[in-house]
């Protein structure tokens, strides 16, 4: 071997275990316990006995059954060939909408995240998919492979209720995978290893979509003891949801998609094999739905502010902007071409936005890494008079260092562009008002990060997704997102992230020096990180 091919692969064993440490959870998670939630013997085998919540609905004409189907199309059918859509800026609010929904579906949910943790609320989101399971609901999840958290038992357990279906995109690292196999995938395919699904959906009976930031997991819902993400999500009604769940079809049809009966059915190395009993099953379930019902797990002011939603939907109906919406996405394994670049659907929907600026864009997203290609399509926006302004993670507030690394490599760049950049507070004087939830009332969580992914151009436009502003969304993870044509919600969404970049809740970068806010060690290992060749994957 050549001393240069020997410095080629010292580089990427090391590139190698710096992306091992990446793809580490970003927050310390809040185990889930209902595993040793113990049975009462009437409970052994009985995964129906636990009481739902009373959620039905009369008429104005009288006491004539309710159902979401009707009442959205009753909504929507007063704006055909439009799109109604309502912005989740809480994500106490986030969570009501995703519970209610679930609980009212009547024939089918379908679900896309890119985590779904075992935590506090992945936990009551598995048991309230498995209640509407019990009503004859058809539940499709698709889940990718790279953060998942849930034992293989559990995965296996889930997938054999009869309305319920699991499939784990791009299994390459955990569901099926020991280290060694997880290794071997990154070390003989790093591309196709690196190719995740970064789509976050949630389509309930075909009438009513959210997507936008938010993972399955306490801390993007305002629930976790320790630290929380700033997100947003857009709900939407009418057109557009067709949309959403054609793209949801091609995922669920495509290869990459794998059900985990199939994950689990295949020889696996060194690993034994993952079978669970009919009882077991039975018992899986009611211990869900038993930890679902302890006041310590699913507090009752949340049941109570769950019921009161009806109420509430009745106002977002009032309040919902009806507009043209376009559904951006990528499709399954993103680009074909060979290395790390190569950008998608989504990147070149998004690239097209920015061309059409005439004043003025801002953007809110937790990284900010830009390709060459970005830079100069920045740079050539820039001097066309277009104003931007973004407003992104501080090293004090980040979650992710490397994706930090690769700002901080292009900070002073782009501020001499001319790009206005403000730095997101750990501290935000805005989370008293963004987060609201019995946990955080609580705990009191030292930590607030940026996890919102939007952009706002020319106060018309308004784009609310999961694309992150970097090379791996641009050129590897799959991206959904919704473009919004209303001025009026583009004026609404502008002005939340201009309050979020108001002194007390940012810092800005070019006269703060938000670095200095943090520990010496944490810029020293930051500073090592920025002499790594990592920008492709970050």
């Amino acid at each position: 071997m050549t001393p240069a091919n020997k410095l080629k692969l010292n580089l990427t064993i090391f590139c190698l275990l710096c992306l091992f440490w990446y793809l580490d959870r970003p927050f310390a998670s809040t185990a889930a316990i209902y595993n040793s939630v113990p049975l009462a013997a009437s409970a052994q085998g009985d995964a129906t006995s636990v009481p739902q919540f009373a959620l039905t609905q009369s008429s104005e004409a009288g006491n004539l059954s309710w159902s979401l189907p009707d009442y959205i199309k009753s909504v929507t059918a007063a704006h055909p060939q439009q799109t109604g859509a309502y912005i989740l800026e809480n994500g106490f609010e986030a969570l009501l909408a995703r519970a209610w929904l679930a609980d009212h579906a009547t024939t089918s949910i379908e679900v896309q995240y890119f985590i779904w943790s075992n935590d506090n609320i992945g936990t009551l989101a598995s048991e309230a998919l498995i209640r509407a399971a019990d009503r004859g609901v058809k539940v499709r999840v698709i889940v990718d492979d790279l953060l998942i958290e849930a034992e293989d038992v559990t995965l296996l357990a889930l997938a054999k209720h009869p309305n319920v279906e699991i499939r784990i995109y791009n299994p390459k690292h955990r569901v099926g995978s020991n280290a060694g196999k997880r290794l071997w995938n990154i070390v003989t395919d790093f591309k196709a290893a690196n190719q995740r699904m970064h789509d976050k959906t949630f389509v309930v009976d075909g009438v009513v979509a959210i997507t936008g930031g938010r993972n399955m997991a306490s801390e993007y819902f305002n629930f976790h003891h320790e630290a929380n993400f700033r997100d947003r999500d857009a709900l939407i009604l009418g057109k557009a949801v067709g949309e959403v769940r054609n793209n949801f079809d091609n995922f669920w049809q495509h290869p990459l998609s794998v059900p985990v009966e199939k994950i689990f059915a295949e020889h696996r190395f060194m690993q034994p094999s993952v079978n669970v009993s009919d009882q077991e099953v039975l018992n899986i379930y009611a211990q869900l739905h038993q930890y679902a019902n302890q006041d310590t797990n699913f507090d009752p002011l949340l049941k109570q502010a769950i019921r009161g939603i009806p109420e509430s939907f009745e106002r977002l109906g009032k309040e919902m902007v009806w507009t043209h919406v376009d559904f951006i996405h990528d499709i399954p394994g993103k680009n074909r071409q060979e290395g790390l670049q190569g950008s998608g659907d989504s990147s070149r929907a998004l690239a097209a936005l920015v061309k059409s600026a005439q004043k003025e864009i801002v953007i809110q997203s937790p990284y900010l890494v830009l390709s060459d290609k970005a830079k100069t399509l920045i740079r050539e926006t820039l001097q066309r008079g277009v104003k931007i302004i973004v407003n992104t993670n501080s090293l004090a507030s980040t979650d992710n260092l490397q994706a930090f690394s690769g700002y901080r490599n292009q900070r002073e760049e782009l501020l001499k562009m001319g790009v206005e950049i403000f730095e997101f507070r750990p501290d935000a004087k805005s989370r008293g008002k963004l987060l609201n939830s019995p946990v955080i009332d609580k705990y009191q969580p030292a930590v607030f990060g940026l996890h919102a992914k939007s952009m706002v151009v020319d106060g018309k436009v308004a784009y609310i997704g999961t694309f992150n502003f970097d090379p791996r969304s641009e050129n590897l993870n799959t991206e959904v997102g919704v473009v919004i044509h209303s001025p009026l919600l583009a004026t609404q969404l502008a002005n939340a992230i201009r309050q979020d970049m108001q002194e007390g809740n940012s810092w800005n970068a070019k006269n703060d020096d938000p670095d200095q806010y943090v520990s010496r060690g944490k810029r020293y290992k930051v500073w090592l990180m920025q002499l790594l060749p990592l920008r492709p994957i970050l």
